[in-house]
């Protein structure tokens, strides 16, 4: 007898059983790569720490606001005012540069605490975070975005996604955006605020969010 064509309730198992240990292969590759880029960028905003107490430790002064910085690491542009505060915002775009938070890539980079140009009036002097965006160091107390941050200064970096800000705040704080060390907000979006909620980050997914830890 001839055999009718066509696929048996096993081979249709069998079929199914395979297409989900693809798909389940594929979430989990894409959570790997989502929780290497998590952990990358938590690991850039705790290297701007070491930078700083590093070269404080070393020197006596912050980077950027250091007013002997020629003497302790040479070929730097400007002297800071060294009032304990680095001035200026972290994400400025003048050039030439002056501004203490400016200067405090190229002092850490003269002092061998970090990679990249001390041409500070190049381009590619302001360093990026893995996804592209701006990082950088300022005083929390100037913050023009962000109020009632904790004193000292504050570490940022920009162009991250709903889902990348609220994963960097569950490792690294209390896993809510707008409390505690790290908060975030949408850079679209320049009223003051203590930050934005997680609840409205990740009702608003499509944004482009910035992250800014206190040390």
């Amino acid at each position: 007898m001839k055999r009718n064509a066509g696929f048996t309730l096993i081979e249709l198992a069998i079929v199914l059983v395979v297409v989900g240990l693809l798909l389940g292969g594929v979430l989990k590759g894409q959570e790997l790569i989502g929780s290497a880029k998590v952990k990358s960028l938590t690991s850039e905003l705790k290297n701007l720490q070491t930078y700083m107490y590093t070269y404080q430790d070393k020197f006596r002064a912050l980077p950027g606001d250091d007013r002997s910085a020629a003497i302790h690491v040479g070929g730097t542009n400007a002297a800071g005012t060294q009032n304990a505060s680095i001035d200026g915002v972290w994400n400025g775009a003048s050039l030439p540069a002056a501004s203490e938070t400016e200067l405090f890539w190229q002092h850490v980079r003269l002092a061998g605490l970090a990679n990249g140009s001390t041409n500070i009036n190049t381009a590619g002097y302001y360093p990026r975070n893995t996804e592209g965006g701006r990082i950088g160091v300022q005083s929390s107390a100037t913050l023009a975005v962000l109020t009632n941050m904790p004193a000292g200064h504050a570490g940022c970096m920009d162009g991250l996604s709903s889902k990348l800000v609220t994963q960097m705040d569950i490792l690294l704080d209390d896993g809510e955006t707008s409390s505690g060390s790290l908060r975030a907000y949408d850079t679209a979006v320049l009223t003051a605020r203590d930050g934005d909620s997680t609840a409205s980050i990740n009702a608003a997914p499509a944004a482009s969010y910035a992250v800014c830890l206190a040390f």
